[in-house]
């Protein structure tokens, strides 16, 4: 007999206002908002998120973890915080230059469970759009402590340039920015340990300059100089998928997978598993249940359904062509192996699969 508590859960996403937003996730993302209101965050699969369908409809996912817990989770712990956060952000200007601490800062000062890795699939970019990633060369706290004070930090604050499926990966302790023009897929430790180091001299919406957190900053900072740009991805085909693997952290692990619409089936492998979609449709099945995700809208598989179907929608294609819906797949943490495992098996190479790994 089928569990009545096992099915997708489509999460009901919580809409964060930002100076530096826009009305894009309402606009053209189909978040339920107010368009005159500055938006800059959705935040996708969080523990608060409620579950808009189902048996469970109302529920929080962290209530999903006390109700159910290993068969959402597997062998992860229920009584802390779903373990990882994701988030589409719409960056109208510069967001703050900002640093994470790692678990054990987290853990000795702020007495959180864990610090913040993150990392960004980039969905869309202004042609002059930047980001910024690490330093232009190797500095110290002094100096940081100094640039902060006399309003000079931007002079040594390294820019890349990113344009749309560029992958970016953020250690706890790199510092980082978002610049204008840019909309990304955030992946991330579930943490709200963010400090704020710089925030380019403005002031807010009430006239005065935001607090930075420049001491707790300095004390988890990596003051080298930064190399890192845009990964190397990696394409391949596995389970009648055509999958891009995008990061291998060992916090999350992160793909850009495209059904079609000849249903195929994911493994959970005992880890709860989201799915969100991109700009088309996609069905997606456990336990026999199937939902439709309109696009841009995420959904929490749990452990315990083993497997998950998914499918393009046959009548999204003109005449003539295959249905194709691409969609965002994270996994939680110490996922590498599996990914290895995936990639090795679709016949990718030993040495591009270590050199992709050793990215992170």
């Amino acid at each position: 007999m089928s569990d009545a508590t096992l099915y997708p859960y489509v999460l009901n996403p919580k809409l964060a206002p930002a100076i530096w937003g826009g009305d894009e996730l309402v606009s053209e993302f189909g978040k339920r908002g107010d368009p005159n209101v500055k938006l800059g965050e959705s935040w996708e699969c969080w523990d608060a998120n409620t579950v808009a369908d189902g048996a469970l409809a109302g529920a929080s996912v962290a209530d999903l973890r006390a109700k159910l817990g290993p068969k959402l989770l597997g062998n992860l712990d229920a009584t802390r915080i779903f373990p990882v956060l994701t988030k589409i952000i719409t960056a109208h200007d510069w967001l703050s230059v900002q640093v994470h601490p790692d678990d054990a800062y987290a853990q000795r000062v702020e007495h959180q469970p864990n610090g913040k890795t993150e990392c960004w699939y980039v969905f869309s970019a202004e042609p002059d759009a930047q980001l910024v990633l690490g330093w232009t060369r190797d500095t110290s706290r002094d100096e940081y402590e100094r640039r902060v004070a006399d309003g000079t930090l931007g002079e040594i604050l390294r820019k890349i340039p990113v344009k749309a499926g560029d992958t970016v990966y953020i250690p706890a302790g790199t510092v980082h920015a978002i610049g204008a023009g840019i909309v990304l897929f955030e992946t991330q430790q579930a943490s709200d340990l963010t400090y704020r180091m710089f925030d380019w001299n403005r002031v807010g919406a009430d006239g005065k300059p935001r607090e930075l957190h420049i001491d707790k900053a300095a004390d988890v900072l990596d003051y080298c100089e930064g190399t890192a740009g845009a990964l190397m991805q990696v394409p391949y085909r596995f389970e009648g998928l055509d999958r891009i693997a995008l990061i291998a952290d060992r916090h999350f692990v992160v793909e850009r997978i495209t059904a079609s619409s000849e249903p195929a089936s994911i493994a959970t492998n005992g880890r709860p598993l989201i799915v969100m979609s991109l700009d088309a449709p996609v069905e997606v099945t456990c336990d026999g249940v199937a939902v439709a995700l309109s696009s841009y809208q995420t959904a929490l598989i749990p452990a315990a359904a083993q497997r998950c179907t998914l499918r393009a929608d046959a009548g999204s294609a003109a005449a003539g062509e295959t249905a194709e819906a691409p969609f965002m797949f994270v996994t939680p943490p110490r996922e590498q192996e599996q990914l290895a495992i995936r990639l090795l098996a679709a016949g990718v190479e030993q040495a591009k699969i270590d050199g992709f790994m050793e990215q992170f």
